[in-house]
C-alpha cells in the first residue's frame, strides 16, 4: 500500500544482512549483503551479463534483486510494516517459507498462495497482532531448524535476535510502541 516503504525496509534488511560472508557451515554458501553466490549469478545470467564474483556485486544490483525478487510482488500491497516483515522473512528464508508463516501467523490454510483469502486477512487484522503472530511462526520455524539439523545451533541467537529486531522495528514503522 506504501510503495516508498522499500527503501526504508532494504535499509533493515541491509543492516542485519551485513557484509560478505563465506562461512563453509552457512548453508548459503558465499554471500554479499545476503545475497548468495549461485542467486547473484544465476541473476547475472538472466540480465545476459558475465558470471562474477558476488563479492563484488554493486550496490545498484544487490538492490534490484532484492527489490525484484523478494519485494516484488507483494511489498508494495501489504500494509506498512507488514511489508518489512514479509521482505525481511522472504530474504532470510525465502519467498515460499515467507507465504506459510503468513498464512500461520493469519489463521488460514497455508497453501503457500497470496490470494484473495490471505489479503483479506492482512487487510483484516490488527497490525501489531499480525506482526506479533508473526514473529512468533519466525521463531518457531528457527527453533525447528535446530532440532532437526543440529548442527545450525551456532545460528540461532543470530536468528532470534533478528526476529527481536524485525518484530520492533516492523512495529514502530506502524507507529505503536514495540
Amino acid at each position: 500500500m506504501v510503495a516508498i516503504n522499500f527503501s526504508k525496509s532494504l535499509k533493515f534488511v541491509l543492516q542485519d544482512e551485513g557484509g560478505n560472508d563465506d562461512d563453509p557451515t552457512d548453508h548459503g554458501g558465499r554471500t554479499s549483503r545476503g545475497i548468495t553466490q549461485r542467486e547473484y549469478s544465476a541473476w547475472r545470467f538472466e540480465h545476459h551479463l558475465p558470471d562474477r564474483d558476488v563479492w563484488t556485486a554493486s550496490q545498484d544490483e544487490i538492490t534490484a534483486i532484492y527489490h525484484d525478487e523478494y519485494w516484488e510482488p507483494w511489498g508494495d500491497i501489504f500494509p506498512t510494516g507488514i511489508d518489512y516483515l514479509f521482505f525481511d522473512m522472504a530474504v532470510n528464508a525465502g519467498p515460499s517459507r515467507a507465504t506459510k508463516l503468513l498464512h500461520r501467523a493469519l489463521g488460514v490454510v497455508a497453501d503457500g498462495r497470496i490470494g484473495p483469502v490471505t489479503r483479506n486477512a492482512v487487510r483484516a487484522t490488527n497490525r501489531t497482532t499480525l506482526i506479533a503472530n508473526y514473529s512468533n511462526a519466525k521463531r518457531n520455524f528457527y527453533n525447528g531448524i535446530v532440532a532437526n539439523h543440529p548442527d545450525q545451533r551456532k545460528y540461532i541467537r543470530g536468528w532470534l535476535n533478528r526476529v527481536a529486531n524485525v518484530q520492533k522495528n516492523a512495529t514502530t514503522m506502524i507507529g505503536a510502541s514495540p
